[in-house]
């Protein structure tokens, strides 16, 4: 952390929302749990860019032990933590929206994916985007604990979050370039639990 905040400073003040959004990656795994993310245009592609760095390596190396898997196919996989960026889902998506309700898409696969152990992030600089405000509902009244990245102003999401890191911007781009080393720091320290062996 004190690294981060070293090469960030203006996040000092969002000190202890990430180390309680710490908590919370790590206690979504512990008990079994996996995350699941959403958001918009360019929180669209942060969601995927977290999946990325929790599905597979990323700064440590992750041995798959499991003697199930013969060594020929253990030796070229990598341990997970368990993730899906609901961004990702374009037939679904793009059924639900032309069929039923545009702002509900997220809120659909929250409700189809999720359960109580699991882990919601929503990804929006405003903090408003209706539909992964809408997917926070959904989770909430599932038992889904919800994890908000937004821009500094109270919002929505602030509302509705289990925890919400408010960086201190307002502009879409410069929140989005505070939520990178956020999201980068949650993973790196969520794989040094579980794999750092």
């Amino acid at each position: 952390m004190d690294d981060l905040i070293k090469r960030y400073p203006s996040l000092q003040e969002c000190r202890s929302d990430i180390e309680n959004a710490t908590e919370l990656f790590i206690d979504t795994y512990k008990n079994g749990g996996k995350i699941l993310v959403c958001g918009n245009g360019g929180s669209a592609a942060d969601s995927e860019h977290i999946v990325g760095e929790l599905m597979k390596g990323f700064m440590l190396k992750r041995t798959v032990k499991d003697t199930k898997i013969p060594e020929d196919l253990r030796k070229n996989l990598q341990g997970a933590l368990p993730a899906i960026s609901l961004t990702s889902q374009c037939a679904i998506l793009s059924a639900f929206i032309n069929d039923v309700e545009p702002d509900m898409m997220y809120a659909q696969l929250v409700y189809g994916y999720a359960t109580d152990k699991d882990l919601l992030i929503c990804l929006s600089t405003s903090g408003n985007s209706q539909n992964c405000v809408n997917a926070a509902r959904v989770a909430k009244c599932m038992g889904v604990r919800v994890l908000s990245l937004t821009g500094k102003r109270d919002s929505a999401l602030s509302e509705i979050s289990d925890c919400t890191v408010k960086v201190p911007e307002t502009e879409t781009f410069k929140v989005q370039e505070l939520h990178l080393p956020i999201y980068h720091y949650l993973c790196a320290v969520t794989e040094r639990i579980f794999f750092n062996d």
